[in-house]
Order: C-alpha cells, then structure tokens, then sequence
C-alpha cells in the first residue's frame, strides 16, 4: 500500500499527497449539508456570498459543515441543516427531510455532501450569517429559478451546479427518495 504524506495541516482542510494523487481531506467529521428550501409562497430560498477561493460572489443554496460548531463533532445532517437554514436565512424549518449523500469533487477531495429538504418554513429574522459572513438571502418563485440563476450567471456570478440537482430533488425527489 503505498504511504499517505501531509502536505500541509488546516483548520478544517488536510492536503495530502498518496501515489500521485495530491487531494483535500475535510478534518470535520460530517461533511456538508445543503438544504432546499421551499417557502409556503412556492419561493426557493437561495443564498448570495463572496467566496474567497474562487474571488467571486455565488448564488448557492443554504449550506454549512457538519460538526464544525465546538462540541458538535457528532452532528447530524438534518440538525446542521436546521442550524444553517436559521443562521443564513432567518428561516425554522418544520421539517427536515435528509434526501442523498455524494462527493463534492471525488479527484480533488474526501468531503462528503448531504441533500436535505426543509418544510413548513417560518421567518424569525432576516438571515445573513454569523458575524464572519454577510450574506444575502433571495427568495425566488419556484417557477422562475432557473430563468433567475441564468440571469445570475449572466451578471457575473458564480453559480453553483449543485444548484440545479436541488431544483430537480424538489420536483422529483419525493419519487426517488421514498422509503
């Protein structure tokens, strides 16, 4: 077997070299969660942030670590997806329901993302982030989200693919999911 080298040690991030496959292990022990979120409106809750590896604003929906907050090293998705959705949107979900989990880059990373999808939202602020973020939270008709996100990309924004995968979980995700 051949030997795993550390390239270099992060905070969240590990680079580490095996054969010669240079890639990033995430140090959290969850992953990811993305939430699609759907108001009682029929709007998809999307998040607009600065994203410094990439020096660009992206659309993207809610998301954070799992397990990132101190003394949470064993989080769930769903209870990470109601912490996120709160702190960046402002928004109490009802309901959490997890969906699938993939890679998020199988050649450039470990990191593993879930697809969580919240229900039955309710607003107690206006969203935004924790005191290191500033993000903008949109509500847009369901109807218009992808028309909206190419706009978005027409303006200049980085828009996450992903994107488009919740936008199909919410209109068949009941289908594929379904126990």
């Amino acid at each position: 077997m051949t030997e795993t080298e550390i390239l270099h040690q992060g905070r969240w991030l590990r680079l580490l070299k095996r054969g010669r496959w240079e890639y990033a292990e995430r140090t959290n022990p969850g992953g990811a969660v993305i939430i699609i979120a759907l108001t009682d409106a029929d709007r998809i809750l999307f998040v607009e942030q600065w994203r410094e590896p990439i020096q660009a604003k992206t659309i993207e929906m809610p998301a954070g670590l799992i397990g990132d907050v101190a003394g949470s090293h064993d989080e769930s998705a769903i209870l990470a997806a109601e912490r996120e959705l709160l702190e960046e949107t402002g928004y109490r979900a009802a309901r959490i329901d997890y969906l699938t989990e993939g890679p998020s880059s199988a050649g450039m990373s470990n990191e593993v993302i879930a697809f969580a999808r919240a229900r039955g939202l309710t607003r107690e602020h206006a969203g935004g982030g924790d005191n290191t973020e500033d993000i903008v939270v949109h509500e847009v008709p369901r109807a218009d989200a992808p028309r909206w996100l190419v706009g978005k990309m027409r303006e200049g924004y980085s828009i996450d693919p992903k994107l488009f995968a919740g936008l199909y979980f919410l209109e068949h995700g009941e289908a594929l999911f379904r126990d």
